[in-house]
């Protein structure tokens, strides 16, 4: 037989079905896989948050799809042309017939991705301008209160306890982070973020600069300094910051940002504070020198005092001088007084000569012809100024005056349109009022009517019977009723009251022989009949 004969009799499938079953053996059969390939597709996130490329190499390529909680808790962000590593689970897509993988981990394929990445971001980040000289802050030269960023289970804490306590004891505030691992990055951005959030004169004193510390390791275990987010929280950082990440040849690209770079631990510790023992010999020095210089200086001014004096001239030569000056004014007195009195007496004469009484006279008389003058100027000016007023206030009258009437017959014409508005309003709401009237009468009319159509009444009113029993409740079956039985019969016109027959069976002994049915009684199943193999189709 040809093979559609043969499937003549299979089962039919509907294509939801056959999706269905396709994506249950795809998940049975691999369910979590780990595939490894390169990025392709990428564009970002999605505006729903979810995740969608491809993952490829030289021959094959798979769909991938990352959701939006698994995205935002990654610690390595997909992005374009990677290489990676992709852990999950394998499943398809019944909307467009393809399988995919839902990932639900990611990493990088070894040690080139992670540098490529590494100097992609450093490159991003640099184009920002976080990494240039002049954003760099100097350290202070004794600070206070020294901030460490680390784990403090390690032995970096302890190595940078130690050093200082050698160095200069410090107060150092510790802010306790996970340094690998997941979550790491942002624990470390935080204690950054929060050593800076700190009041300055608060209960927690604000350290004076921050240590950033982790012990050496691949560069796996240091990836967490490499984080964008932990960059740009330490180029945002107030306090001056000291990287101390890995050995002498870690780099990582906190240490670009950072406001000094110190190859470990130990050293960030000694860039933090000097040596004491140092200042203190210092200091000695100093004070040493200090007093050497004051003596030397008051040695140089007693000299200089002393030759000063040997140069100075006596004391009655310096005031021979002045002592001839005051003779000869005081010799010369008398005479000048005498000479100023004549000359005062002399100016006093002639002032005396000038006041007469009819030099008064005159001056009375210009006074008073002044005055008069201005009197009658003050007049003038007065009834000008109050008949200008007066001219002005009439104007000012007749202005109001029209502009009220104006106004009157604005607020009389306004009041027109209204009363006319309203009255067409009015007449609006009547016949929508009438209208609205006349659709809810219909609508309780043919509601009455789907009533009257629908009540079991009508079916009563062609010759039927309602029975109920005892209970009030309706019988839908005779078996139902019981010998002697009372029951109520409601007809189109009433309800009267009935008795069932005392001889009638029990309900149970009437079902017993309808369940006992004879094994010859029972029909055969039909037969299904093959389709002819050459009927056609209508469709």
């Amino acid at each position: 037989m040809p093979p559609a004969e043969q499937l003549l009799n299979a089962p039919e499938f509907t294509v939801s079905e056959l999706s269905l079953s396709l994506k249950r053996t795809v998940e049975d059969a691999y369910g979590h896989v780990r595939v490894r390939g390169e990025i392709s597709g990428f564009r970002g996130a999605h505006s729903s948050g979810h995740c969608y490329f491809a993952l490829k190499d030289e021959s094959a390529k798979i769909e991938a799809v990352i959701w939006k909680g698994v995205h935002s808790r990654m610690r390595f962000k997909p992005q374009e042309g990677l290489e990676v590593i992709a852990t999950g689970k394998l499943t398809t897509y019944p909307g467009s017939s393809k399988y995919q993988i839902v990932i639900e981990a990611l990493e990088p394929a070894g040690i080139g991705a992670l540098m490529a990445l590494m100097e992609e971001r450093k490159k991003k980040l640099a184009a920002e301008g976080l990494f240039d000289e002049a954003r760099k802050q100097l350290l202070p030269w004794l600070p206070e209160v020294i901030g460490v960023v680390t784990s403090p289970t390690g032995a970096v804490i302890r190595d940078i306890l130690h050093r200082l306590e050698d160095r200069f004891p410090r107060r150092v505030l510790v802010w306790p982070v996970k340094v690998q691992g997941d979550g790491s990055a942002e624990q470390v951005a935080a204690a950054i973020r929060g050593f800076n959030a700190l009041p300055e004169g608060g209960r927690i004193p604000r350290p004076d600069v921050l240590i950033v510390a982790r012990g050496g390791g691949s560069l796996e275990d240091l990836w967490s300094f490499n984080e964008e987010i932990v960059v740009r929280a330490a180029s945002e950082s107030m306090i001056p910051l000291i990287s101390a990440v890995g050995h002498e040849t870690d780099i990582t690209l906190i240490d670009f940002v950072a406001d000094k770079r110190a190859p470990t631990p130990t050293a960030a510790a000694e860039m933090a504070v000097p040596v004491r023992s140092d200042l203190f010999v210092e200091v000695g020095d100093l004070g040493r020198r200090t007093r050497a210089y004051w003596q030397r200086a008051q040695e140089s001014r007693r000299s200089e005092l002393r030759a000063a004096a040997r140069a100075l001239p006596a004391a009655g030569d310096l005031l021979a001088i002045p002592r001839q000056r005051l003779d000869s004014a005081g010799a010369s007195l008398p005479r000048c007084l005498k000479a100023n009195t004549h000359a005062h007496f002399r100016r006093f004469t002639a002032a005396s000569s000038k006041l007469t009484l009819r030099v008064l006279h005159g001056q009375i008389s210009q006074a008073d012809h002044r005055l008069t003058v201005c009197g009658e100027r003050l007049g003038l000016s007065t009834r000008s100024l109050l008949r200008q007023r007066r001219d002005r206030f009439a104007g000012l009258e007749v202005r109001l005056r029209a502009s009220k009437l104006a106004n009157a017959q604005a607020q009389r014409n306004a009041i027109a349109r209204q009363r006319e508005r309203t009255h067409r309003l009015t007449e609006r709401a009547q016949r929508a009022l009438v209208t609205l009237l006349h659709r809810l009468e219909a609508r309780v009319e043919n509601s009455g009517k789907l009533l009257s159509a629908l009540s079991y009444r009508s079916v009563l009113a062609r010759g039927f019977a309602l029975v109920r029993d005892e209970a009030g409740h309706p019988v839908h079956a005779a078996d139902t009723i019981g010998p002697g039985a009372r029951v109520e019969i409601e007809f189109a016109d009433g309800r009267v009251g009935a008795t069932a027959d005392a001889d009638r069976p029990a309900p149970a002994e009437r079902r017993a022989p309808a369940q006992a049915k004879p094994a010859a009684e029972t029909k055969p199943a039909p037969r299904r009949l093959a389709k002819p193999v050459d009927q056609g189709s209508l469709f």
